[in-house]
C-alpha cells in the first residue's frame, strides 16, 4: 500500500458490509459500551461535548452520541462516504449537530478553531501509510482532560485467523498482501506498538476491549453445538475486556485520557 486507501470506488459496499451484518452488530455493541463510560468522565459539564469522528465514513457511532445533544465534526478523506453520511444524518434529523469535512485526517487541523473534548479515530490506521504519525498529529488536538477512543486491525488477531482457516504458509511467509480482499485491512496493529504511541503523547490509557474476540474464528457450523446470535454477542460482551481473549480481538479498542500538564 503506497497511499492512504480511500473508499470512493466501494462506499456503498463498504456501507452494507460492515455495517449491515452481525460482524458489525457486535464492534458497535462493545464499542457503543465503551463510549458510555467515556462519556462518564464529562459528567460535570454542562454544555454539548465537541467531538471529532476523524475518517469517521458514515458516522455510525458518531450519529448516535448526536443524538445525546453533542457537536461532531466529521472528517473523511472520502467525499462519497461523507455524501453517505450526511445523508443518514440528515434522515435521522441530526444535521444542525454535524459539521462535514472534507481532508484527510493528517489535515482536519486546518478546519477546527480549538481543540476538542473527544477523539474518536476507528479503524482507520490500517488503513494509513504512516498510522503512527497520523495518531500523534490528532491527539495534540485534543484539549487537555479529553479523551481519544481509538479502534485499530490486530495483527495478533489477523496471524489468529490465518492460523485457523489453516494458511499456515501465508502466516510463515510474513503473510504478504493480497490484492483481493478489498474491504480486509492487509496489515494489522500490534497492540503494545499503538498503547506505547498514545502513552508517549501524554495520555493515560482508561480502557480497552477486544471487538470480536470469538466469533471471527468460528469456522465451519457441521457438528457444533447450536447457538443464537444473541448467545454470541453474550459471550462478546462478558469476556471482551478480559485477557487473554481482549488481546485476540480482530479490532481493539483504547481510551485514553490527555493528561494536563501538571499531571504528566
Amino acid at each position: 500500500m503506497t497511499e492512504d486507501r480511500n473508499f470512493d470506488d466501494i462506499a456503498h459496499k463498504f456501507a452494507k458490509n460492515i455495517y449491515g451484518s452481525d460482524k458489525g452488530e457486535i464492534r458497535q455493541v462493545i464499542v457503543w459500551d465503551d463510549l458510555m463510560q467515556i462519556l462518564t468522565h464529562f459528567s460535570g459539564q454542562t454544555t454539548p461535548l465537541h467531538i471529532l469522528d476523524a475518517g469517521g465514513g458514515l458516522a455510525q457511532m458518531s450519529q448516535k452520541l448526536a443524538m445525546l445533544g453533542h457537536q461532531i465534526t466529521l472528517c473523511d478523506l472520502s467525499q462519497e462516504m461523507l455524501d453517505l453520511a450526511k445523508q443518514e444524518v440528515t434522515e435521522h434529523g441530526l444535521l444542525e449537530r454535524f459539521r462535514f469535512v472534507h481532508s484527510p485526517v493528517q489535515s482536519v487541523q486546518q478546519h477546527l478553531t480549538e481543540p476538542v473534548d473527544i477523539i474518536l479515530f476507528h479503524a482507520v490506521m490500517e488503513w494509513l501509510t504512516e498510522p503512527q504519525e497520523a495518531l500523534q498529529q490528532l491527539l495534540t488536538l485534543v484539549r487537555p482532560g479529553g479523551i481519544v477512543s481509538v479502534m485499530f486491525y490486530n495483527q495478533h488477531g489477523l496471524v489468529y485467523k490465518n492460523a485457523v482457516c489453516g494458511n499456515i504458509p501465508h502466516i510463515l511467509n510474513g503473510m504478504p498482501h493480497r490484492k483481493r480482499f478489498k474491504l480486509q485491512p492487509q496489515k494489522g496493529l500490534l497492540p503494545a506498538d499503538v498503547y506505547q504511541w498514545i502513552e508517549h503523547a501524554g495520555c493515560q490509557i482508561m480502557g480497552k476491549s477486544g471487538i470480536r474476540c470469538f466469533s471471527d474464528y468460528i469456522g465451519n457450523m457441521t457438528n457444533m453445538g447450536e447457538f443464537e446470535f444473541a448467545d454470541l454477542l453474550a459471550l462478546e460482551q462478558q469476556f471482551c475486556r478480559q485477557e487473554p481473549y481482549l488481546s485476540l480481538g480482530r479490532y481493539i479498542h483504547v481510551w485514553a485520557r490527555k493528561q494536563p500538564q501538571e499531571e504528566q
